[in-house]
Parts: C-alpha cells; structure tokens; sequence
C-alpha cells in the first residue's frame, strides 16, 4: 500500500487517492489571489467577416495576448475549469462573438500567434507535416479560416482528410474543433479511424476495451480474477492495464509478470500487451532488471513542459523512452485529460481545449519518433500506440455534469483522430461530480457514435483502488449489442475458444463465470485435478478477493448486459454512502477528544466551495496563519515533525472507529523510536486538502537550519468501499520551506489505502516511518 517514489504516481492514471488539484491562481503573502473571470473581455461586435487579430487591433490598436487569449476561451463551451482560469465566455452572446471572430480568422494567423512557446510546442511545430501542395487540398490549407476548415472537414471524405490532418497543427485542431456542436464532432468521429496495425482496434465498426484490474494492495490475484472475470464477459481486446498502488521496482515487476503471464498462459500476447501504468521511468527500470517482463510502456502528459515537469517527464526523457521502446510490435500508451495542466497551477492563461489537443500533439510527436527509430533497426515502422483521454477524474473543478462530460468525451474524439491517433476514452466521474451511476449510462449511448477505439472495462462501473466511476464490463455487452460493435477478431477468436460465447457470438452457459475462465487457465497450466478440485479451489480463491473489497462480477440479471440484483444493489450502496462522505465534516465532539488539539482552518468558506475549488483549501485564513506564527518559535527549533489532520473528501476516514487514534500514536512511537523529536500538538485542519499541509510548513518552519517533516494525514476519495486515510510524509531543509511555494508534491511520499479494512492503521504506521530518510 505505500507509494515510495509519489511523483512516479501522480499520473493521471494513479491520481485517484492523492487529492492533488492546484487552480490558476497565486498567492501574494500568503493570501490567496482569486482568479479574475472573463465576465467583460470584450462586448464590441465584429464587423463582417472580421477575424481575432484585426478585431484585437481594433479594440486595443495593439497586439494584446491577454485578450486573444480570452477570445479563444470564450468560444468554448462552458466548463468550470476555463472559468477558473479566466477565460469562459459569461453568456452566450460572448461565446457567439468569440466564435464568429474564430470562424473568420486564417489557419496561418493562428499558427503565427501561438498561446505559449516552449519546447513542446517546438516539438509539435518541428513534428507537423509542412504543407505539400501536390497532396490533397493540402496547399490551401494556410489561406482557409478556421470556419472553413470546420465546413471541408464535415463534407470532405475519409481519405480527404487523412490526406491533410498531419499538415494541421495542435492549435488549429483545437480552434476548429470548438466551433462545432455534438452533433457535428459526432459526424466527425463517425468517418475519421485511425486503427492499430494489425488489429481492428480502432477500426469503424470496432469497440475495444482496456481491462482496468486494480487492487487496492497490488495483490497479483486481486487483479489475476479480474482479469479472468473481464474475459468471462468476452471483454477486454486493448490492454491488460493495471493502475498501482505502488511504483516499487519490485512491486511492479510482479504485476507486470503476473499480467504476462496470463497472456502467455492463454497463448494471446501477440494479440494484446500487458501495462502497469506506473511512471515510465519505473517501467524501464523494471525491463531491464527483468527483461522481456514489460510490453507497453504507458506515461501520463501534459500541454506544456512546465505540467510536464509535475508528471517528472520533459520532453528529452520522452524521446529517450520512445526511441528504447522500437522493439516489438507494443510501443507507449499515453493518458491526458482536460484539466491536468491547470489544476496544477500551468494554464499559462489559456484553455483546456488547446491544452489538450497539445498533448495530442506530443503522443503525435513521440509516435512520428517511434516508427523512426524502429525503420533504424530495420524493422517495421508500426508498432501501438495509443492514447486514453481519462476524461472526468480530476473533479468539479473541470466541469460538473453530464452533459458536459459528453461534450468533453466527443471533443477529445474528433482531436485524437484528427491527430491521426488511436484514441480511446476513460469515460468516468469522481463521487463529487454531478454525475451518477445512470447518467454514466446516459453519457455512454451519446459517445458511442462518435466511435471511439475503446473504454474502459472493470467487474462493475467502481474502481476498487482509484475510487472512482467509469465502464463495467456489462456496459461493454450493452453497447456491443445496442451499436453493434465488435471486439478485435483476434480475441473474439480466443473467446469462442474460451466457451464464453458460441460461434455465432452468442452467450454461452459459461458466460459471466470467472471460475470456469481459472479452470481453463489451470488446465493450460498443466493442472491434473479434477473439474470439482480446481473449481472449488477457485471459489475459495474468488471469496478472499471480494473478502479485500475487489468486486468481481458473476453471471448476469434480466439480460447479459446486466449486473445481478445482488451485486447492482451492493454497487448503489456503496455509491450512496461515498455521496454521503464526500460531503461529511468534522464531527466537533469527535475532535474536541483528540489529545493536544489546535485547530487550522484553510479559506474554504463551506463544504461546498471547499468540493468546487480545490485551492481555496490549500491555502490558510488569515486567523490560522497568526496561530501558527505564534507557535513557530517553539516548533522550529525543539521539535523535527509534525502532525496533521485533515477531513479531506472523507472524515469519515479519520472519524470511523479505530482509524485515526492508532495511526497517531503508532506514528508518534515509530517517529520517537527513530530519534525524531515529535511536536506534542496535533494539528486538525477544517477543510484541507494536501497542500494546505505545504503552506503550514512553509509558516513554521521558515528560517530553520535543519530538515524537517508534515506528517498530514488525510481522508481519501470515498467510492471504494472503504472509508480510508493516506498519510502525505514531506521531507524538507528549512532553506526550501522558507520559499512560498518551493516545496510540494515532487518530493512528498505517500502511504494511502489506511483503514481497519484495508491496511491497518498500526501497519501503515510502519510504513510511514519507513519512507522518512
């Protein structure tokens, strides 16, 4: 359950439990700076067919970027996460001025006034097609606008715009892709199909799916039944893809192991690959201490090089990774999603969209980079690569609905492809969204015909780790069914072999039962037993996964593509009891018997805007601020810890008996036992979120001459079953905690997943003493 190297986890993959968000706003003396919102940038009507750059010069008689910048958020559609950061249109005749100045403005002007210059747009710009003029419709694309490039690409064939879309760059994707309705990105998504080389994946008519077997301990069997579940459905043709708890070189070799293995097993590897998505660095690491053990190598990326750096990559890093990666036939899988660059504090000042389709433009990139180096070592230039928008994971603070996660989903779509890219989605909501089990349902059947290349596929619609909602494996069988759309022939193949499905497709009596899929696997494996020994054992085996809280589907309700009564009402449970805990507060009574108190409270003025932006909760109100002033001298000089506790989207976690107490005292024990004088108070902040922590460090520890350590204790996401705590362990020389900001989550440790049903509080004690150097 301890994640040593936190960077390598704070991918968008792994993020879940770490409760990392930073808006576009900064701090001037500690007091935070609201972000000023685009509510009059600009109310001038444009003249006819007048573009942004002349209606700019018109405006301002100058190049202004602050207002280009906000011209280009504002033909948007609404999302919370462009509104923080300044730019969302205040209404809709905003967003309609912005997008006819859009609409008028040459592909060419856009290119010449990029939003940011760094070396991923130069990477991007050097990796787009220069314009050939005797290809297809390519020599005019410098002199199209924007809204003309929207009207060919609605009416131009397939094959039309293959012939251009490498000449088009990140931006101008962006731009063109905002001036369309869902209608029209559906159209878009429904004729443009970039598949897998030699695969169906991808391909029109073709649903993958990414099997998602997380454990909330990195148990090889928690995620071995999950995988034999996934099959029994006749799901999951993409990638064996685990997200882990750990990034240890050791932990993820098992797993990665214990994935080939079945595929080996099964006689199927050269048809998917198998991941642990920790960060890259770990995954080469882990190829070569055990080489052949790793297939596709996945990393998380951002829009510019400074959220890069948050994700511990640049771009050199990036090119090393890909060009190690010309191998085999499985190259690199990347994950983005809008909000990212942000809500770690590098929006640079503009949206989302052009944020996202950037990163779009890096995979591009290192994929143009890939089939180089492989065509170098003589061997064919394919090889996969892919990318999954995990649209929705971060929170409400990017958007809120349902309808806006479509909206989302289908943009991400059409700028994947447009990219030339095999584009798949993670299309899934926090607790704290407005967005519930059956709107998932809802959002599913509007995306579907935008066709992307695959979703992805857990037991039900609950990650058992990360928390969070996203597709089950019955929702595979309903869209398949609903759409009719295929798995990759490849393993269709192997799933009639299985007797999941007969020859013509159908379900067969082996449908949905995981423990004949572990019979077939124990046969493969050479196992002698009988029919009854090996299923009994399996039986058992599948009770002390569920018994770890994985949910592990079986059989089906009314139809295939139901879950059983049993297991839906389970699911809704524990989803009402997140509702409840994402919105609990400190229980007074609780926290006026815990030992040594003094109480923190952060800017969030109530749950509410506490859930809706997240830095209102880093930062300290002003009265807290002078509190710990008041106490620094003492702290800094006598004592080396100090612990904190905060509610975070789950009191709960701390309030359930037996959680908190136990942590904190085999914390204070191990700390002392260790030589480390610890701070008698305990620090019980309303309201906080991880880098609230930071910011006390920052107040406490300004001046001091030796290292010293937050400890900050903090209730995870709900939506896993468990009510649990993770433990942030940040380590640091006074010299960088006497600079705002300096310290965060680049050098914090963490140990989550802490529960009386999950890992003990006492053991995860141990844990934690174990990371502090």
């Amino acid at each position: 359950m301890r994640r040593r190297k936190f960077i390598g986890n704070i991918a968008l993959g792994t993020v879940a439990a770490t409760e990392w968000t930073r808006q576009a706003a900064s701090a001037e003396n500690g007091h935070l700076v609201e972000p000023v919102l685009c509510e009059q940038a600009f109310d001038e009507t444009p003249l006819a067919d007048e573009g942004i750059f002349a209606y700019v010069e018109r405006l301002r008689g100058k190049w202004d970027r602050e207002l280009y910048l906000k011209i280009l958020g504002n033909a948007n559609e609404f999302k919370e996460g462009d509104q923080i950061v300044g730019v969302a249109a205040a209404d809709d005749a905003a967003r309609s001025r912005a997008r006819t100045l859009l609409s008028n403005t040459l592909l060419s002007d856009i290119d010449a006034h990029p939003p940011l210059e760094d070396k991923l747009f130069a990477l991007i710009r050097k990796t787009t097609d220069r314009i050939e003029p005797q290809r297809t419709n390519h020599s005019a694309l410098p002199n199209m606008t924007v809204g003309q490039l929207k009207r060919s690409l609605l009416q131009w064939s397939e094959a039309e715009i293959h012939a251009i879309k490498g000449a088009l760059s990140s931006d101008c994707i962006a731009c063109v892709v905002k001036l369309m309705t869902d209608e029209e990105l559906i159209a878009i998504g429904a004729k443009v199909f970039n598949p897998l080389p030699r695969s169906r994946i991808g391909a029109k008519g073709y649903l993958g799916a990414r099997l998602q077997p997380n454990s909330p301990t990195d148990n090889v069997e928690d995620i071995r039944w999950q995988v034999f579940d996934g099959f029994a459905y006749a799901v999951g043709d993409v990638l064996l893809g685990t997200n882990p708890v750990s990034s240890d070189v050791e932990s993820v070799a098992a797993i990665e192991l214990a994935l080939q293995d079945v595929l080996k097993t099964f006689g199927i590897e050269d048809a998917m690959p198998h991941c642990v998505l920790a960060h890259i660095d770990a995954q080469a690491a882990v190829e070569e201490k055990v080489p052949g053990s790793t297939a596709l190598w996945f990393q998380s990326i951002a829009g510019n090089d400074a959220a890069n750096k948050t994700f511990d990559i640049d771009i050199d890093k990036m090119i090393r990774h890909a060009k190690s990666q010309a191998n085999g036939d499985y190259g690199l899988y990347f994950e983005t999603g809008q909000g990212a660059d942000f809500t770690n504090g590098h929006s640079h000042g503009f949206d989302m969209l052009i944020h996202e389709s950037r990163k779009y433009g890096f995979a591009r990139a290192l994929t143009q980079i890939l089939k180089q180096a492989r065509i170098d070592r003589g061997l064919s230039p394919d090889a996969w690569v892919h990318v999954n928008d995990v649209a929705g994971f971060i929170g409400p603070e990017v958007f809120r609905s349902k309808e806006q996660l479509v909206r989302c989903c289908l943009e991400d779509i059409v700028m994947g492809k447009l990219h030339g890219l095999t584009i798949g989605l993670d299309v899934c909501s926090t607790l704290h969204m407005d967005v519930s089990l059956n709107d998932l349902d809802w959002c599913l059947e509007q995306i579907a015909p935008a066709n992307p290349a695959y979703l992805m596929a857990l037991p039900t619609k609950i990650d058992p780790m990360l928390g969070y909602l996203t597709t089950g494996f019955q929702d595979h069988v309903r869209l398949r069914n609903r759409f009719n759309l295929r798995v990759n022939d490849r393993m269709w193949d192997f799933f009639k072999k299985l007797g999941v499905v007969d020859q013509d497709g159908k379900p067969t009596k082996h449908f949905g039962d995981p423990k004949w899929v572990y019979l077939q696997y124990q046969r493969k494996k050479g196992d002698t037993r009988s029919d009854a020994e090996i299923l009994d054992h399996g039986a058992k085996q599948l009770e002390e996964v569920r018994a770890r809280g994985v949910f592990v589907a079986e059989g089906y309700g009314r139809s295939p593509a139901e879950l059983t009564d049993k297991l839906a009402k389970d699911i809704h449970t524990i989803y009402s009891d997140a509702k409840k805990c994402i919105w609990r507060e400190w229980d007074e009574a609780f926290v006026n018997q815990l030992p040594n108190v003094v109480r923190i409270r952060t800017r969030s003025p109530d749950r509410n805007d506490y859930i809706l932006h997240p830095v209102s909760g880093e930062r300290l109100s002003d009265e807290s601020r002078d509190v710990l002033l008041g106490l620094r001298n003492e702290i800094r000089e006598s004592y080396d810890c100090l612990l904190v506790v905060s509610e975070g989207l789950n009191a709960l976690g701390a309030m359930d008996d037996g959680q908190l107490m136990p942590l904190v005292e085999g914390l204070r024990k191990g700390l002392s036992q260790k030589g480390l004088r610890v701070a008698p108070q305990l620090m019980v902040v309303n309201s906080g979120r991880v880098r609230a922590g930071y910011r006390m460090g920052e107040l406490l520890y300004k001046g001091s001459t030796a290292k010293r350590t937050i400890l900050h204790i903090i209730g995870e996401r709900p939506g896993s079953g468990h009510h649990t705590l993770s433990v942030y362990i940040t380590t640091a020389e006074g010299s960088a905690w006497s600079i705002e900001d300096q310290v965060d989550h680049n050098i914090t440790k963490v140990v989550s997943g802490i529960a009386v049903t999950a890992l003990k509080p006492e053991l995860a004690a141990v844990e934690c003493i174990k990371l502090i150097g």
